[in-house]
């Protein structure tokens, strides 16, 4: 009876660490987004072209990583409240302060080399806009960690989620790679990430790919290449495709909201004989 009993207890052993190494495997992706973003705000500190780049770069991996944990999450059933916290946490590290160091290194800094009132005005407003970013980004956390999704399907956001303005940021930076030094460009620039952030903030639907039907297969075969073939522009042609991918993304929300205002109004209008 005694070796039975000892190897119960080690297959019960070996199931609680096995246990354990699931409920840690969502974590670890979470701390990989956490350290792409401060490493991005490392990389924007020391301020050179290759560095506000790599900075950019780190913002899309964290993108990534973000984008695992939740799923690797729901996959294995391992969803906690602990997780969702520290998700939300990382997620204002990588995707609010992040960004907006750099978001002001590259679209700001520049001017203070400017022997100019106005460059001066601009610099003073930047870290305004900036910490606006930050502000509302963490308020979209805050609230989808209180009311979740748009529906019970899953299938919205409510407001631009912030990976995504994250995302605008560091793919303009990396397809542009110089930093600003107009004026004229620094406001277009600021008046983007001030639109991010309201964004952020705003009722705004956005479609979340997580109602995908994977168990179908023609449905599932055709989003796998899809995937595949940004995967591939992306390699070879990552400063085009990122932009053009996270500019779409956000004019689709737009987009959504217009034919759903113009459905309402049709629906709405008064029958006439």
């Amino acid at each position: 009876m005694e070796p039975a009993f000892h190897m119960t207890e080690t297959r019960k052993g070996a199931d609680q660490r096995l246990r354990r190494g699931v409920l840690l495997l969502p974590s670890i992706f979470t701390v990989a987004n956490l350290l792409c973003g401060y490493y991005a705000i490392l990389a924007t500190f020391r301020g050179g072209l290759v560095d506000l780049d790599n900075a950019a770069k780190a913002i899309g991996l964290a993108i990534l990583f973000d984008s695992l944990d939740g799923r690797v999450a729901r996959a294995t059933r391992t969803n906690t409240e602990f997780g969702k916290q520290f998700d939300s946490l990382a997620d204002v590290i990588s995707f609010g302060i992040a960004p907006a160091f750099l978001a002001f290194a590259w679209g700001v800094r520049g001017l203070l080399g400017l022997d100019d009132e106005g460059a001066r005005q601009v610099y003073q407003l930047g870290w305004l806009v900036t910490f606006g970013f930050v502000l509302c980004g963490a308020w979209r956390l805050a609230r989808f960690n209180l009311h979740g999704m748009s529906d019970h399907t899953s299938r919205y956001f409510v407001g631009l989620p912030t990976p995504a303005a994250a995302g605008m940021v560091a793919a303009t930076v990396h397809f542009f790679k110089s930093p600003i030094d107009q004026v004229s460009v620094a406001l277009l620039w600021l008046w983007l990430v001030a639109t991010l952030a309201v964004l952020m903030a705003s009722t705004i639907r956005y479609y979340s790919f997580k109602n995908i039907p994977w168990s179908r297969p023609f449905s599932s075969l055709v989003v796998v290449l899809i995937g595949l073939l940004l995967a591939v522009g992306i390699v070879h042609y990552s400063e085009p495709v990122l932009l053009l991918m996270a500019s779409s993304y956000i004019l689709s929300g737009a987009a959504l909201e217009l034919v759903r205002s113009v459905r309402h109004r049709w629906v709405s209008r008064p029958v006439t004989r």
